[in-house]
């Protein structure tokens, strides 16, 4: 963290003697690159995790609060819940049966109307909004995703197909180690926070480590080309699109994207909205795309995209279209997961639905993962 630290002080250094002095540097972006160098420190994660607007560019998806989630009786959590709570930095816990809250709790000073970021539970957001237009036909799947969007011809992603992006089998090479500050995940974030534009930073991406729809490899940057086909194919934004076709028909809100310096939504990774509403997507996809008696994404493409298709190693966690299943799972058992604790966790076979926001340092750490399955696991065996 030190050489970390030293390294951005360098690098205000220099953007203040090329601009001879501060009134030259843009303040608001040295203000988003130190914020960024300080997300996930110990004694501002939490509060940062649900004020996502101080740290970065944003656009509004909702501004109003939707209807309440149906109340049910209270159940209690399994015994061993409160020691995981505390050892996994728990900041809202829903779980749902039937469609009704059986339990909802905050934690660590956060509350109900928190808007905290879901990190890669936004990849299953748009796994959703990707349904919809495949089912309209303005997407084909086998389509290579140039198509959609040209600035890609010349660049690692070239060739590689919508499918392929939305299995994480893109072929390009890309360091995702959140915990390397030269990773290609962490060049982004200063992309990001410095307000230059993601589609130039992912068409910059030149290298490949295997063929396309040859293996499955967790690519962040796989999501953002998958939200660039989207706006290729449409001319709209992705915000724009998502408000329309899931976030109004779901009743969420109030919900923001986080934006890069174009306005271009960090869709990887950078929606915010109330744990509650984390809570009725995953209704939606329990119930097959339906929610309050309206189709809003297909059943087909549900019931496609949640179950294992990309091609991952023998005894890792499995992947369909930005959706992810245990090794061992069940049939309808399904999860969108983000780093440091995100989940929406679905088991339909049971009609449960568990939503979770986390401040999770230690979410890498050996069992971890394991041990949050195993506990979706009794949650749901005890409603």
């Amino acid at each position: 963290m030190k050489t970390w630290l030293k390294r951005i002080g360098l690098v205000l250094f220099a953007l203040v003697l090329a601009g001879g002095g501060l009134a030259i540097v843009k303040r608001e972006e040295i203000t988003r690159l130190i914020a960024v160098n300080t997300l996930f420190a110990p004694e501002k994660i939490v509060a940062n995790f649900s004020n996502m607007r101080g740290a970065f560019l944003w656009t509004p998806l909702s501004e109003d609060a939707g209807p309440p989630l149906p109340q049910g009786t209270d159940t209690p959590l399994p015994p061993e819940a409160d020691t995981w709570i505390a050892e996994r930095r728990i900041t809202g816990l829903i779980v749902l049966r039937g469609g009704e809250i059986t339990h909802e709790s905050y934690h660590l000073g956060t509350g109900p109307d928190d808007l905290r970021i879901s990190w890669s539970v936004a990849k299953s957001f748009l796994s959703l909004l990707t349904g919809i237009l495949v089912d309209e036909g303005r997407i084909a799947l086998s389509d290579p995703v140039e198509k959609y969007a040209p600035e890609l011809a010349s660049s690692a992603y070239a060739g590689a197909t919508v499918q392929d992006v939305l299995q994480m089998e893109s072929g390009v090479a890309f360091n995702e180690d959140y915990f390397d500050p030269d990773s290609d995940i962490n060049r982004m974030g200063r992309v990001i926070a410095l307000g230059g534009a993601l589609d130039d930073f992912t068409a910059a991406l030149d290298t490949r480590d295997r063929v396309p729809g040859e293996r499955m490899k967790y690519v962040s940057m796989d999501t953002h080309v998958l939200g660039m086909v989207l706006r290729g194919a449409t001319g709209a934004s992705v915000p724009d699109l998502m408000a329309e076709k899931l976030i109004e028909p779901m009743g969420i809100g109030p919900a923001y994207f986080v934006t890069d310096g174009e306005g271009t939504a960090f869709v990887l990774g950078g929606l915010n909205m109330r744990t509650r509403d984390y809570a009725r997507m995953g209704l939606m996809v329990a119930q097959g795309g339906r929610l309050d008696g309206e189709q809003i994404v297909p059943e087909n493409w549900v019931n496609i995209s949640t179950v294992p298709s990309a091609r991952t190693e023998a005894g890792r966690m499995r992947y369909g279209y930005q959706w992810w299943m245990p090794a061992d799972g069940r049939p309808g058992e399904v999860m969108a997961q983000g780093v440091y604790g995100q989940f929406v966790y679905i088991d339909r076979a049971r009609d449960v639905v568990i939503a979770v926001n986390s401040a999770d340092r230690g979410f890498r750490e050996a069992g971890v993962s394991e041990g949050n399955i195993e506990m979706f696991r009794a949650i749901a065996a005890a409603q």
